[in-house]
């Protein structure tokens, strides 16, 4: 019998099962050093206290996730317990062991190294959710780090986690944003220039935090008994409906994280998001965005950029090599799961669909994003790939261009003025617009208007339907910077604003122009607003 959720609670409400560590080995040091650990799942640890901490931001939608009441933030143990100073009744402290592919190459032991679990919450509205402080203190994940974490990335994260939510990307989300009173030094882009910066902690929700790399350390570490009692708890706990042996839920499972993956990384594409660090370490099980270090999102339509300093050279997770390395990634957990199938052939077969799931979702999101009434697969993959063509000709901002071509009219005698106006704010540089462009341009909406009218929609429903996939607030790096900028300075009223603002991201509000313009010439080079480091 299911239980009714809890709505209203007080923190003394909160219930932990923690079924993680009920069901799954610990690590039987209480060392909190650096250090390998064999053969375990996760290490029980303490948080640093902070020395004089401050509640900044959190967010009514993840309280009322949790079931709680929008009035527990003024508990001061509200504080206390997300900053990492006070725990509750029922959490178990604990930072999980995994390993990882980091950039292509196997890093081996990697796990938790700023982020401590607090507990598993059970019967709150949005089921089971699992609370996670990042920034609270070293673990013997942590390395050569000190486990902390910075203002700027914690605001970052926090933004970012709820913007993407309300975006309806598939996403880990924020509970709240503290400030510790405590200094950090940090290398920003690791070029020997260190400096203090401070502190902070988010707190994360998420069904978990599983992620690819939990299963890659056991199987690389030939740690069967771990890997068995590790997918079990996965299937028991958070894929109930998986039915048959172990090796039959393996495949069932396999297939859809496979799926979830592929359908993640299309919502990515949408709406220009570019994850940064696509390491299989950062891959949820749940289809999830998670871990949210050097992210970017896409200003001028440009595939080979990627925010990440490390990645300047390679690439390998720029926004066009997304949808690949996502692939990569699930190949990889495939090979993790190996061991428990009976016959590895229907593994790969599982990551055989990856391509045709990848591509379906990514028509029928295209069909979306250009008002389409539906996909016509003789004539649209031509029409989407010469538009990302024409995109590249000139500096283009791809969420202002989709928002204004939803205005441009389909009408046979529409003027090329009338054709062309709703997009001149996407343009970043108008000595661009010469008259090549222009007809350009104009080629691609004879054939797109060509092809609207073929449907036969009233441009007053597509261009309803077109903005309702197609976001005009997004969490531009340039914006994030200024809400940081002003956070250093104790002044949080941005990241407010911000968080209020990507509440609604579809939507045209009124006052609140500033945040849907395109970068701005000095955000071009900024530290934060082009690229940033895993620091960052």
């Amino acid at each position: 019998m299911s239980e009714t959720p809890e709505h209203h609670r007080t923190l003394d409400g909160l219930r932990f099962d923690n079924r993680f560590t009920a069901d799954l080995p610990a690590d039987p040091s209480l060392e909190n050093h650096p250090r390998p650990v064999p053969s375990a799942a996760f290490s029980r640890v303490t948080t640093r206290q902070a020395s004089a901490p401050k509640l900044v931001a959190w967010s009514d939608e993840v309280l009322d996730l949790l079931g709680l009441d929008p009035a527990v933030v003024d508990d001061p143990r509200f504080l206390e317990v997300f900053v990492g100073n006070a725990t509750l009744a029922g959490m178990d402290l604990h930072a999980a062991r995994y390993g990882g592919h980091q950039f292509g190459h196997w890093a081996d032991q990697l796990g938790d190294g700023r982020a401590i679990v607090l507990g598993e919450v059970v019967g709150g509205p949005g089921g089971r959710q699992t609370l996670q402080l990042k920034g609270a203190g070293p673990t013997p994940y942590s390395r050569r780090a000190d486990g902390l974490a910075v203002l700027r990335s914690s605001v970052r994260e926090f933004l970012c986690s709820e913007a993407m939510h309300h975006l309806g990307v598939p996403t880990t989300r924020a509970l709240s944003l503290c400030t510790t009173g405590d200094e950090v030094l940090r290398d920003m882009f690791y070029d020997g220039h260190p400096e203090l910066e401070p502190g902070a902690v988010v707190c994360r929700v998420a069904p978990s935090f599983l992620r690819f790399g939990n299963y890659e350390i056991a199987a690389a570490h030939g740690e069967r008994e771990l890997l068995e009692k590790l997918v079990d708890h996965t299937f028991d706990v958070h894929f109930p409906h998986l039915e048959g042996s172990r090796a039959d839920k393996v495949l069932a499972f396999y297939r859809e994280v496979v799926a979830s993956t592929a359908d993640l990384v299309v919502h990515w594409q949408r709406v220009g998001f570019v994850h940064g660090v696509m390491n299989t370490d950062n891959m949820s099980i749940h289809g999830v965005t998670i871990d949210y270090g050097p992210y970017g999102w896409l200003e001028d339509y440009d595939p080979a950029w990627t925010p990440n300093t490390t990645d300047a050279q390679m690439r390998r997770y720029a926004f066009g090599n997304q949808p690949r390395m996502a692939q990569w990634n699930v190949a990889k957990l495939g090979n993790a799961l190996a061991p428990l199938v009976d016959d590895v052939s229907a593994l790969q077969g599982a990551l055989d669909g990856y391509a045709d799931r990848f591509q379906s979702g990514w028509n029928a999101m295209m069909t979306q994003k250009l008002g389409l009434a539906m996909f016509d697969a003789d004539t649209d993959p031509g029409l989407f790939e010469a538009l990302f063509q024409l995109l590249t000709k000139a500096e283009t901002d791809v969420t202002l261009f989709f928002r204004g071509l939803a205005e441009v009219p389909s009408a046979v005698d529409a003027s090329e003025d009338d054709q062309l106006d709703p997009l001149r704010d996407s343009y970043y540089q108008p000595v661009q617009l010469n008259a090549e462009h222009r007809a350009a341009t104009l080629a691609w909406l004879g054939d797109y208007r060509a092809r609207l009218r073929k449907d036969g929609r009233d441009d007053a429903e597509r261009a309803a339907a077109m903005s309702r996939v197609n976001p005009l607030y997004v969490m531009r790096n340039y914006l994030a910077q200024l809400a940081i900028d002003d956070a250093a300075k104790g002044d949080f009223a941005g990241v407010r604003d911000l968080l209020d603002v990507m509440r609604v991201p579809y939507d045209e509000q009124p006052g609140r122009a500033k945040y849907a313009e395109k970068r701005p010439d000095w955000a071009r080079s900024k530290p934060g607003c082009s690229q940033l480091s895993c620091s960052s």
